[in-house]
């Protein structure tokens, strides 16, 4: 089977991967492995897709990116580069948009539990949103926009009570849900009301966010309807206006064969059409339409390279293929059951014998697993692996269990490639120790 290949990726002329004009075995001998490396043109393929559509449909919008995803200084100067917006979701992510050169208008911060702190920074930053999420928000944020004697663009979250198809783990938007004040129980009117009567807030508008790696347009549009339902009502009740809607991100991305996702742009249409339709309706001003796009952005762009190593064959059982990575930087297939494709970066060599393996990684846990079953070519230690579409969620969940380094991130366009983020070494593990006496 052809690997699926995303961007600018292609099999070159010695039979070798190549993203972004970069053969991928030379990438992985000059940086070492694990290695994620992103695909540029894909990135910023992606980020105008969805502000193209906006445009052709004449439509006042703000492309967020959900920096969640993945980030780093140099991911923020490139989505400023394509005119994107972020969201952050803590101090940490702050303070590197900030570092990177995004201005502080240009930030909203999301978050059910953000601490005194980080929203001081923010207000001393004069960030351009902050997502309301609870009750005990509101207060702890008046408190210090009061200190401060400053006012501050603030949206609600809402819990539309959408149920949207996807893991259990990363569904958003249905009643019984950490985030946001629920509709249904009449908490999200409560919140209206409290925030409406400060006068250090300036509510622009609503949000919600329905779940992620969403393969249809259904959940959206119900959402979409739910929505403008309340923004009708509080306008009726309240002379609220919203100037704004976000709609969140959590648009599907291809991972498998099997998946069989829309394009992004084909969620932002649905989205529109109703909002356009019921705005005309109910005669009521049309917000500005905010979407936040995080893996839909970065997912297909990346590709993890590892090193084969060990081979465990049990008869009849199951035959195992080690790496030099697994769960530390990439995690998802143990928390979400998350499926992957992979297959060698040089294919010069007799690719016609396959067999049935399972890539594990080298963490000490049985948990530890990158794909199982998959048909490969026979691989040999020492091979490179590439495994696709690992660009959302790998980097930025990674960690140092059993005390490994992370890899290192590469951008590569145009044929050259840029070291964005360092391998870390033994060292850096432990600067921040310190000895019992």
């Amino acid at each position: 089977m052809m690997p699926i290949l995303f961007g600018t990726s292609k099999m070159n002329e010695k039979t070798h991967l190549e993203i972004g004009g970069c053969d991928t075995t030379v990438l992985a001998e000059k940086y070492g492995t694990p290695l994620y490396v992103y695909d540029v043109a894909c990135i910023r393929s992606q980020a105008r897709g969805f502000k193209e559509t906006f445009n052709q449909l004449e439509l006042e919008s703000k492309v967020t990116y959900a920096s969640k995803a993945f980030t780093c200084i140099a991911m923020y100067q490139l989505i400023q580069e394509e005119g994107l917006c972020c969201d952050v979701v803590s101090g940490g992510e702050l303070f590197t948009a900030l570092k990177a050169g995004i201005s502080a208008s240009d930030i909203a911060f999301h978050g059910n539990n953000k601490t005194y702190a980080e929203l001081k920074m923010a207000i001393d930053a004069k960030i351009g949103t902050i997502m309301i999420d609870n009750f005990h928000e509101i207060e702890l944020l008046s408190s210090i926009l009061e200190e401060q004697d400053q006012k501050q663009a603030v949206m609600l979250r809402l819990a539309p009570g959408v149920d949207a198809y996807t893991h259990k783990f990363i569904l958003t938007g249905q009643e019984d849900s950490k985030f946001g004040f629920d509709i249904k129980s009449g908490q999200a009117e409560e919140a209206l009301k409290k925030v409406l009567a400060d006068p250090h807030f300036d509510l622009i508008g609503l949000h919600c966010h329905i779940g992620s790696q969403i393969f249809d347009t259904e959940g959206f549009k119900i959402a979409t309807e739910k929505m403008m339902a309340v923004m009708m009502d509080w306008k009726t009740r309240y002379e609220f206006v919203a100037k704004s809607l976000n709609l969140g991100g959590g648009f599907g991305v291809k991972y498998t064969q099997e998946d069989d996702p829309l394009e992004p742009t084909a969620y932002v249409k649905e989205i529109a059409t109703i909002v356009k339709a019921t705005c005309h309706k109910e005669n009521y001003p049309i917000p500005s339409i905010w979407i936040e796009p995080g893996r839909s952005i970065v997912a297909e762009a990346g590709t993890t390279l590892y090193t084969v190593g060990s081979k465990k064959e049990i008869p009849g059982i199951r035959t195992y293929v080690s790496v030099d990575g697994g769960m530390g930087e990439n995690i998802r297939t143990a928390l979400y059951d998350a499926k992957y494709e992979a297959f060698p970066a040089d294919q010069s060599g007799d690719m016609k014998e396959e067999e049935l393996v399972s890539i594990t990684g080298k963490y000490c846990e049985s948990g530890d697993m990158l794909i199982h079953d998959i048909k490969l070519p026979k691989l040999e230690a020492g091979d490179i692996l590439a495994m696709t579409s690992t660009g959302a969620y790998g980097y930025s969940m990674a960690s140092n269990y059993n005390r490994n380094p992370r890899p290192a991130v590469v951008f590569a366009e145009n044929g050259e490639s840029r070291l964005v983020i360092k391998r870390e070494t033994y060292e850096d593990l432990t600067h921040l120790d310190l000895p019992l006496k």
